[in-house]
């Protein structure tokens, strides 16, 4: 798998979610530098979990399209004598 990477307003825009979390609901500050590390840590550890369960939903959905137009194309069969 290749790395996956944000754009600096996609990074910013996580780190600042990290930050809102860390402070509505645990009540701690997390710095900017902490928050990028954390996201990194995130990434790097779990992000893999994440990615391949978006690849596993996308095949269920492509396998499901695939099926569909098989029916549809035998659907059109004609009827041999």
């Amino acid at each position: 798998m290749s790395k996956i990477e944000f754009s600096r307003e996609q990074r910013e825009s996580m780190v600042q979610k990290l930050q809102s979390y860390f402070d509505r609901e645990l009540e701690q500050e997390l710095e900017q530098f902490d928050a990028e590390f954390l996201l990194d840590f995130f990434a790097k550890e779990i992000g893999a979990h994440f990615y391949n369960r978006g690849l596993h939903d996308a095949r269920a959905i492509f396998e499901s399209r695939i099926e569909s137009i098989d029916d549809e194309i035998y659907a059109h069969e004609k009827e041999v004598f």
